[in-house]
């Protein structure tokens, strides 16, 4: 599909925006072939405002009109995670446990679903043929919502759980990139980067020190790049 159509002329994808990062550069693929429709979760993370700016200011670069903000705010009623429990200490960043396999306590139970079901249910009733989510496998802290065969078995939950004539598909154009390579793909398609936000203690400037923080800065070492976004770290 060329990506000379006018915007108007094609088919709709909703877009997970969280305002970070990888969320940023998946909007941007999106919008290549795609009208955007872009989809934001308060979820009661300690950094919502924060991203919610960043959400839109993404959009506004990137010309989306069609916004949906969904409170999903039981999650930190549910807890269980550092994110959205203000009683568990985001902690700093440790390679040795990201190397153990641990999953951290950063880890929201099952969230992506959540996330997923409310993209399901908008992408439905707009008519909406793709859902694109920002997830990523090799640097994701080890989540196990960042898997491929999480998103295969969500797509196969969309097709017996929808009406007969919906057609609806997950993709995750970054699953298998690293952040590095999210980056150098972001800068190829000038996705606004320096508008995403990724900490998941601080609202600004970024920590530099959390998990987040610690991968986003490594990924732009090793891309040769600036990191755009301040630091309490600079």
């Amino acid at each position: 599909m060329s990506t000379s159509q006018p915007i108007a002329d094609r088919p709709l994808a909703v877009v997970l925006l969280s305002g970070g990062m990888d969320s940023c550069v998946t909007a941007a693929i999106a919008a290549q072939q795609y009208r955007v429709a872009a989809l934001h979760s308060d979820y009661g993370q300690r950094t919502e405002r924060r991203e919610r700016r960043a959400f839109e200011e993404i959009a506004d670069r990137l010309a989306v009109e069609i916004r949906l903000v969904v409170d999903q705010r039981y999650m930190a009623q549910i807890g269980g995670s550092a994110l959205t429990d203000r009683a568990i200490e985001v902690p700093d960043a440790d390679p040795a446990a990201a190397e153990s396999g641990e999953i951290p306590v950063t880890y929201v139970p099952f969230r992506n679903a959540h996330f997923l079901s409310a993209a399901a249910s908008w992408a439905e009733a707009l008519g909406a043929s793709k859902i694109f989510i920002g997830a990523v496998e090799q640097d994701s802290s080890g989540y196990p919502d960042c898997r491929p065969g999480y998103y295969r078995a969500f797509n196969e939950l969309i097709e017996v759980g929808t009406r007969p004539e919906t057609r609806i598909e997950i993709e995750a154009p970054l699953i298998g990139m690293s952040k590095a390579e999210i980056i150098e793909r972001g800068a190829e398609l000038q996705a606004p980067v320096e508008l995403s936000w990724s900490c998941y203690r601080d609202e600004d400037p970024a920590c530099g020190t959390c998990d987040s923080c610690a991968l986003r800065l490594a990924a732009f070492a090793k891309a040769g790049r600036r990191d755009p976004i301040r630091y309490k770290t600079d």
